[in-house]
C-alpha cells in the first residue's frame, strides 16, 4: 500500500489546476498529491469534475491554469515531451476503447511494438503475462467483439499494463458494466493495488473506495471538498457536503450491520 516516507517524491502532484469548457468552469483550483504505491479514489456526484481532473493528469484535457507534476516533471511545461511521459501512465476508460478490428493479443501488443519498439515476440510475452494476470490468457486470439463487457474491461487493463506504467488511471471503469460482472473488474484492480501499483480511480463503487484505497478524495462542483483516509471519510466525514453525499451509503451500512 502507500509509502509513508515523507522524503519520497510524489508520483503525481496537482497544483492550482483550473479547467473550463466555454463559460462552464469545471475545475476551480485543484491541489492534490499521489505517493508511490498509493491508491487514491475520487468520489462525487456526476458533473463534479472527477473525470476532467483525471484526464488533465495525462493531458487528455489541457489545463487552463496550474501544474501537473509527474515524477517531478511538469506536464504543462512546453519543454516536456508529453508523449514520452504519457507512455508511463496507463489509462482505463469507461467505454473500454479497444480496437474492435484487432484480436485481444493484437490490442495488447500494438502500443509496445510501435511506441516502446519492442519486438513482436517480446510484446507477445508481456501481453500473455498480463492477460494471464487478468484471467484472460486463453482469450488471446479471440475477437474483441465476442467478449462480454467485463472481459473487454479486463483486456483494457491488461493492454494498459503492457506499457509497464508507473501510474494507472481508471475513469469509472465499472459504470458501463452489468452489475453481475462488476466484481470481476474490481477483483483485478484489487490485485493491482496489492501488487503495489500506484492508482488514481474515479469511481462510484464505495466498497472499493472504502476497502482498497489509501486515500479518498471527495469532489463537488469543481473543488475538492474533503480528502482523507477511508476510515475517516466513511466513519466521520467533517464537511456537511461530504456527509450528505455519503449519507445513503452510510445508512445502508448501518442497516446491514
Amino acid at each position: 500500500m502507500s509509502d509513508t516516507n515523507t522524503n519520497v517524491q510524489s508520483v503525481v502532484k496537482v497544483e492550482g489546476l483550473k479547467k473550463s469548457f466555454g463559460d462552464h468552469v469545471v475545475l476551480k483550483g485543484i491541489n492534490f498529491e499521489v505517493m508511490p504505491k498509493e491508491v487514491v479514489t475520487i468520489i462525487g456526484a456526476s458533473g463534479s469534475g472527477k473525470s476532467t481532473l483525471l484526464r488533465c493528469i495525462n493531458l487528455l484535457e489541457v489545463p487552463d491554469e496550474g501544474h501537473v507534476w509527474f515524477r517531478g516533471e511538469d506536464l504543462v511545461s512546453r519543454t516536456v515531451n508529453v508523449n514520452k511521459l504519457r507512455e508511463r501512465i496507463g489509462m482505463v476508460f469507461q467505454g473500454f476503447n479497444l480496437f474492435n478490428n484487432l484480436n485481444v493479443l493484437d490490442n495488447c501488443t500494438l502500443a509496445p511494438v510501435t511506441l516502446k519498439k519492442m519486438t513482436r515476440e517480446e510484446a507477445e510475452g508481456v501481453a500473455l503475462k498480463n492477460l494471464d494476470a487478468v484471467g484472460l490468457k486463453d482469450y488471446a486470439q479471440a475477437s474483441v467483439v465476442s467478449l462480454s463487457g467485463g472481459q473487454k474491461q479486463r483486456v483494457a487493463i491488461a493492454r494498459a499494463l503492457c506499457m509497464e506504467p508507473e501510474l494507472m488511471l481508471f475513469d469509472e471503469p465499472t459504470s458501463a458494466l452489468d452489475p453481475e460482472i462488476v466484481g470481476e473488474v474490481l477483483s483485478v484492480m484489487r490485485d493491482l493495488a496489492r501488487g503495489g501499483m500506484t492508482m488514481v480511480v474515479v469511481t462510484h463503487e464505495m466498497d472499493f473506495a472504502k476497502n482498497v484505497s489509501d486515500k479518498v478524495v471527495f469532489m463537488d462542483d469543481g473543488v475538492i471538498v474533503e480528502s482523507g483516509s477511508p476510515h475517516d471519510m466513511f466513519t466521520h466525514p467533517k464537511k456537511p457536503r461530504t456527509r450528505e453525499f455519503l449519507k445513503r451509503y452510510l445508512e445502508d451500512e448501518k442497516s446491514n450491520s
